[in-house]
């Protein structure tokens, strides 16, 4: 057994041909390039066990070599993911049930009947792959580079491999994303955590990729930093998921899904003063304002045009061949990785990251929901548009962080507000300025609000 560090990032064929000869690998390839034809067979029962377990059992053909592999539950975090693998080296292509024995077979899959496994879809692709070495500090890293490319077949169902896998040998995971963000500086690179196995389960059955990710659960004494960085992940994590699942089906709430995290990564990362100086952050906030600019207003466009939604995959396919989006989710999931934000602030952001995010989280919204004015937009609904940046701060920290607050009617809170944030995204006419008055007016009354924003 062994413990598998990898990032997959997805790619076209002319960036997969462009790596082979990109001046950063070849500095460091130390092995050179080395071509392997891999038939693979992944196995399951009729009613997918495996895969509601998060196990993937397949048989490998290497050249003459037939491996058996078990690749137990793992973790997958914005791209970046870690498991345990077990290898058997076969002498039959056929699967060894022997093999499978408590040492690494899930607990709760203890009952099943294994002679149930069948095989179920192929991943068949041909790898070109390198050893990657450097000096990176007083530390040796060492990776494998595999550029794929082949098919997942599932029944009549066909998708195309094509994808750059580096995986961590020897060294520290963030040398991983290091090495991926310096390539996405120049290529199309696109971060995504679906593995094979994945797509198979996927074409075997479109409903099978879970789109949603387990939210945080922060509690009440949980540090500001740790608050942070949790919902930080998840929103990355969620957009790549979310982003991977509209390229493959191109269904319109998924674009605007999509848009969603964004902006609450956006409201995030502008949500935490002296905790993530302004100046940690500049990058990461100019990269989602251009996002937000291009996008922000073709997703409102599409709302209520049949067309634009028609148009919105050519474009969102253009958009992952561009370097901007990959780059960014790289940026940022090292900047996360470094805790970057913490070796800029001085020591009284330093005190505030270590504060209970309860605490924090009743000024902030006292201080953000006083600077609202919701006196002043009952008189001058029109002008509510202005107070966006500052409805979708308080918006994803009530989404995410309320029950980390003793308040009454949380849920309502959060709701109350949400469809304010609405109404100011609303084109301006007499209904929606009648409803944004009576919203203002709603939420001021709201017993939580009126709780934690002092009069």
């Amino acid at each position: 057994m062994h413990k598998e560090t990898e990032i997959k990032l997805r790619v076209s064929r002319d960036t997969l041909a462009a790596l082979r000869e990109h001046p950063l690998l070849k500095k460091r390839n130390k092995s050179g390039w080395s071509r392997h034809e891999l038939a693979n067979q992944y196995f399951d029962t009729p009613a997918r066990d495996l895969a509601a377990a998060k196990v993937a059992l397949r048989l490998r053909k290497d050249g003459e070599q037939l491996i058996q592999t078990l690749k137990a539950r793992g973790q997958s975090v914005a791209g970046l993911s870690e498991r345990n693998e077990y290898d058997w080296y076969l002498d039959k292509p056929k699967l060894d049930l022997k093999k499978l024995t408590d040492d690494c077979w899930p607990a709760a899959l203890a009952e099943l009947d294994k002679k149930t496994l069948k095989p179920i879809f192929t991943t068949d692709f041909v790898r070109e792959k390198a050893e990657i070495a450097w000096g990176r500090g007083k530390a040796k890293v060492v990776l494998e580079a595999a550029l794929d490319l082949g098919h997942v077949v599932a029944g009549k169902h066909k998708e195309e491999i094509c994808e750059l896998e580096l995986e961590l040998r020897e060294g520290e995971p963030a040398a991983l994303l290091e090495l991926a963000a310096e390539l996405a500086q120049t290529l199309a690179l696109m971060p995504c955590d679906i593995s094979k196995a994945e797509r198979g389960y996927r074409l075997f059955d479109p409903d099978s990729y879970a789109l949603t990710l387990p939210a945080p659960e922060l509690g009440a004494e949980t540090p500001l930093d740790d608050a942070f960085t949790a919902l930080a992940w998840h929103l990355l994590g969620s957009s790549q998921r979310l982003a991977e699942q509209y390229r493959f089906n191109g269904h319109w709430r998924l674009l605007q899904e999509w848009l969603q995290r964004l902006v609450e990564l956006r409201a995030l990362l502008g949500s935490l003063g002296l905790a993530a100086p302004r100046s940690s952050t500049h990058e990461l906030r100019r990269a989602l304002d251009e996002l937000l600019e291009d996008w922000r207003p073709l997703v409102d466009a599409g709302n209520a045009d049949e067309d634009v939604r028609q148009g919105a995959p050519e474009q969102f396919a253009e958009e992952l061949h561009d370097p901007r989006w990959g780059h960014f989710s790289l940026s940022l999931s090292q900047w996360l990785l470094a805790e970057a934000w913490k070796t800029e602030r001085k020591g009284r952001g330093a005190k505030l990251g270590a504060v209970p995010v309860a605490t924090w989280l009743a000024t902030f919204i006292g201080d953000e929901g006083a600077a609202l004015q919701l006196d002043l937009y009952r008189r001058q609904p029109e002008d509510l548009a202005e107070q966006l940046p500052r409805l979708e701060r308080l918006k994803v920290w009530l989404r995410y962080a309320r029950l980390a607050l003793e308040l009454p009617e949380a849920d309502r809170l959060y709701g109350e507000l949400n469809r304010l944030h609405e109404l100011a995204e609303a084109p301006i006419n007499e209904q929606t300025l009648q409803a944004r008055e009576a919203q203002a007016l709603a939420l001021s009354r709201h017993p939580g609000w009126k709780q934690l924003v002092k009069r």
